[in-house]
């Protein structure tokens, strides 16, 4: 039996299912973006590690206490954590506990401790890096200054140049920046920014992360209420975001960065060559500056002066320059 051909659609059909197959593919790219946006944010929620710290670090606050307005703790306290877990750098304090360091050391000078407490100078580690966590945004209505495309022009992320304000507490937004600066040359070693809604606490695996410990630590509001746990999810991001690109650091950030200049402690000549062969270069007076290039012949350093001259002198004639 030969069945009969369905009939063919006639033009306003076809176009009812182009129509139809049109609205449904459109309908299709957002729910995929809404399932890449979820995984990356599940993949986000995770604090980074690494194999080995980078250096010393310490976390300061920023110039204006903006956290106050919104009843929570410092966000040095955020960074503390996420720089502990993740195991990138060893922190050293410059907050309270250098506090009450120093002042142990004044007992410890004025003769008050016991002998053989071994605390004196000589014993503080030096912090290789200062990380400071602010708002891109100090405003808290949409509506008020942004200096957000001023950051975006610094950092080259057209991203950055739209983001809406630092906080907002109708929508729950957080905009945040963080920087990390190299101690020793100023150098501002990395900038990374955070963004963050209320909408992404609402993925799986959200409660899990805040109820980790996060909350302790000196962080408090930041795990036990909404704005809180918005502003932790974009310094997270900041945070994951600067630790990729710190790779690069070297191993050693005190040998890798310039020597400290010294300065002579009495008069001595520059020499041409280490073992005092050759005419000299200059004399050197007591106090002028001198940076070494880190090349030594027994107690010969070769240096720089301040007119561009490379030479050899004596390092029992040096000091630390003051």
């Amino acid at each position: 039996m030969i069945r009969p051909l369905a009939p063919a659609l006639n033009p306003p059909a076809r176009r009812v299912r182009a129509v139809a197959l049109a609205a449904a593919a459109a309908l299709a790219l957002p729910m995929a973006a809404q399932a890449q946006t979820a995984q990356q944010q599940r993949q986000s929620a995770q604090i980074p590690t690494c194999s080995k710290p980078l250096g010393t670090l310490a976390v300061l606050e920023p110039d204006q206490n903006w956290w106050y307005d919104y009843d929570l703790g410092t966000p040095t306290a955020i960074i503390k954590v996420f720089v502990n877990k993740s195991r990138c750098f060893t922190l050293v304090d410059r907050g309270a506990g250098m506090a009450a360091m120093q002042a142990e050391r004044e007992l410890a000078s004025g003769g008050d401790l016991r002998g053989g407490s071994n605390l004196g100078k000589g014993q503080v580690r030096a912090a290789d890096y200062v990380m400071v966590p602010d708002l891109i945004s100090r405003n808290r209505n949409s509506g008020g200054t942004n200096i957000g495309g001023l950051i975006g022009g610094l950092l080259g992320n057209s991203k950055v140049g739209a983001l809406a304000g630092g906080l907002n507490l109708k929508r729950k937004t957080a905009d945040v920046v963080l920087t990390l600066t190299d101690m020793r040359s100023s150098e501002q070693v990395a900038m990374t920014e955070g963004h963050s809604t209320k909408t992404d606490l609402g993925w799986s695996g959200s409660g899990a992360f805040f109820g980790s410990g996060l909350g302790l630590g000196g962080a408090s509001g930041y795990s036990n209420t909404e704005i809180g746990q918005v502003i932790t999810l974009a310094y997270l991001q900041a945070y994951t975001d600067m630790v990729a690109q710190l790779g690069g650091l070297p191993g050693n950030a005190s040998a890798a960065n310039v020597g400290q200049a010294v300065s002579m402690r009495q008069a001595g000549r520059l020499l041409a060559n280490a073992d005092g062969s050759g005419a000299a270069m200059r004399d050197l007076n007591p106090g002028d500056m001198l940076y070494p290039t880190g090349t030594k012949q027994g107690t010969m350093w070769e240096v720089d002066d301040e007119l561009g001259n490379r030479g050899w002198v004596s390092s029992n004639l040096l000091e630390l320059a003051r």
